[in-house]
């Protein structure tokens, strides 16, 4: 715990040290001020602009990928109207519906169905496969290319009606369904490859009276057509693409374990409660912008998830770019105010260094004065101001000189003697009862205290005052016993700072005086000290009944009184006479601070670090 002290103390006194550094000099004020703005301009700008290229990116994102998404599903949709439009047998259903009755008995009837299913087939390039099957008869035809051969085969499916969109394609409403081929190879019924689709499109032809399924037309359809509509869509890596049905079947996908995944968490379902055209969906540690478009005919969905990553990609160039060249800046305005900062400091450093030449006695310093600036006219008055002190130094400064020693040493001869005919009375006294050896050790004690009172210096080290203060204590403890109790806070450290003779004795005197003197009980007295940022802080403290009313303020007026207005019968004599001897050695920086309340009384000596005499 004490060593965690001692580290703390460094700790303070080196960031107390390097405060005192960077603040002691204008340059460095100067280069951390406008450092600072420099930053804070830069940082600001920066951030701004990155926010608002932020929000800049994805509103053009927005508005490019729907303003394509509308036109890209424009077209998908006018695609598969078109592929409505081819299934409807048109001017030609009687002769269709005549071929599908008689088609089991009449060679022509076949004849027409393939000839009808071969001309649907050269009305598209995109058709892979057509097949038309025939609900009584179980049978089938089917057209496709092979081996670079147009070839129609037949075939019979007797479990047709139990394939999904078989029964799908009779239930609908229209008669017709899209069939997706996204994912597993799909149950189609026929004898047909689909792996080259992607698509399927089934139309149920129905009599006219009975409306009675006759047969299904299937239309199978490459996957080039879509990809070449597709593909004006902007596709970078990292995003995604869907086309969705109105019921959410997905017929297109770059990547179905993404819609998978996504169709899981809820994707679609978001799509649904924001009918904007884009939500911000986040899974995992990917967040997307999806942008969409839902066809204005069909109700067909095209879909687009964007990375923000890849949205905010120029914007965190933009920022980077933005910090280097701030960083740039900055290390090139640092020089330039640390050049002009110099420049302008250079002239008052000088100028300081007289004045500290001048307050160190050296009565001959010299301002150099150039220009007509603010700092011209200081250093002219500076050398006005020497001047004029050297017409005055002979006269006045000796003078001044002898009157503080003579002040000083008058103050040093009017320390109350009162507690040495105490100390003796208590010496005599116990001499008389008792024969024990220990008043050679008060006498010992005594003489001590007289050498050390009257030895010539002014100021001594604390561990000297300290030492006194303990047999000074012990000649007390022999007058009041058990009732005078000592206690010490004085950190190693400050052992070596240097103090007027007999400060301490003074405070601890007056605790004596105005608290152990007037009470029964036992009285405590602390001696303690500690180091602030710019003073060294010497406290007595006693939990005696603390000053009479109105005696602290008659005291505290008595310090700022002048030196002939003082009342010398005052009791506190000693309080006012060590606080001028503080003004006198250490200057308006050192003072004596009293508090006093029910709990006891407080006195403080504090005296600046740096003057001198602080060790």
């Amino acid at each position: 715990m004490h060593n965690l002290k001692q580290l703390i103390r460094r700790l303070v006194r080196s960031a107390a040290s390097l405060y005192e550094r960077i603040s002691r000099r204008l340059v460095n004020k100067l280069i951390l001020l406008f450092t600072s703005i420099i930053i804070l301009v830069v940082a600001s700008l920066t951030i701004i602009s990155y926010q608002i290229l932020q929000k800049e990116s994805v509103d053009n994102s927005i508005s490019s990928t729907t303003n394509n998404l509308l036109l890209v599903n424009q077209n998908l949709e006018g695609y598969l109207e078109g592929i409505e439009q081819l299934s409807l047998p048109q001017i030609k259903y009687d002769e269709l519906n005549y071929a599908l009755v008689h088609e089991k008995n009449d060679y022509s009837s076949r004849m027409y169905l393939e000839d009808y299913l071969r001309n649907l087939y050269f009305s598209r390039k995109d058709l892979n496969t057509i097949c038309l099957y025939l609900v009584d008869r179980q049978k089938y035809y089917s057209i496709s290319k092979e081996n670079y051969n147009i070839t129609v085969r037949t075939g019979s499916i007797p479990d047709m009606g139990s394939l999904p969109w078989y029964k799908d394609v009779l239930e609908s409403p229209t008669s017709s369904l899209f069939q997706s081929l996204i994912g597993a190879a799909p149950a189609t019924g026929y004898a047909i490859d689909t792996s080259g689709s992607f698509i399927a499109y089934h139309r149920v032809l129905r009599t006219i009276v009975t409306r009675k399924p006759q047969a299904v037309l299937s239309f199978y359809f490459d996957k080039s057509a879509v990809n070449d509509i597709l593909k004006d869509v902007p596709f970078n890596e990292g995003q995604h693409l869907l086309f969705l049905d109105p019921d959410d079947e997905v017929f297109y996908t770059d990547d179905l374990d993404y819609y998978d995944a996504t169709k899981k968490a809820g994707f679609i379902e978001q799509l649904k409660i924001n009918p904007a055209g884009r939500v911000t969906w986040v899974q995992g540690d990917r967040k997307d912008l999806v942008v969409y478009d839902v066809g204005k005919t069909m109700g067909w969905k095209l879909i687009k998830p964007i990375p923000y990553k890849q949205i905010y990609e120029a914007a965190t160039t933009t920022r980077n770019l933005s910090f280097m060249i701030g960083f740039i800046f900055l290390l090139i305005s640092v020089v330039l105010v640390t050049f002009t900062s110099n420049a302008i400091t250079r002239p008052l450093k000088k100028l300081s260094h007289q004045m500290s030449r001048f307050s160190s006695g050296d009565f001959e310093a010299v301002a150099q004065v150039k220009g007509r600036d603010e700092i011209a006219y200081l250093s002219r008055h500076f050398n006005q101001m020497v001047k004029r002190t050297n017409d005055l130094i002979n006269e006045r400064y000796k003078m001044k000189l002898v009157e503080k020693n003579a002040i000083l040493k008058a103050l040093e001869a009017e320390i109350n003697p009162h507690f040495l005919y105490n100390a003796l009375q208590a010496i005599s006294t116990k001499a008389l009862k008792n024969d024990r050896y220990d008043i050679a050790e008060m006498i010992d004690a005594l003489a001590l205290t007289l050498r050390y009172c009257i030895s010539g210096k002014d100021v001594v080290f604390a561990r000297e005052e300290l030492k006194h203060i303990e047999r000074y204590l012990a000649l007390q403890k022999a007058r009041f016993g058990d009732r005078l109790q000592i206690q010490y806070d004085w950190d190693e450290t400050l052992m070596d700072v240097k103090l007027p003779k007999l400060s301490i004795q003074t405070l601890v005197e007056n605790s004596i005086k105005h608290a152990l003197e007037i009470v029964s009980s036992p009285v405590t007295i602390t001696i303690s000290a500690r180091m602030e940022l710019s003073q060294y802080v010497i406290i007595v403290h006693d939990d005696g009944p603390g000053f009479e009313k109105g005696k602290l303020e008659a005291v505290l007026q008595s310090f700022r009184s002048d030196w002939e207005e003082r009342n010398q019968d005052n009791e506190s004599i000693g309080l006012v006479n060590l606080n001028t001897r503080l003004k006198l050695l250490y200057g308006e920086g050192a003072e004596l601070r009293i508090r006093t309340d029910q709990s006891g009384t407080q006195m403080e000596m504090r005296l600046p670090r740096g003057s001198g005499y602080d060790g």
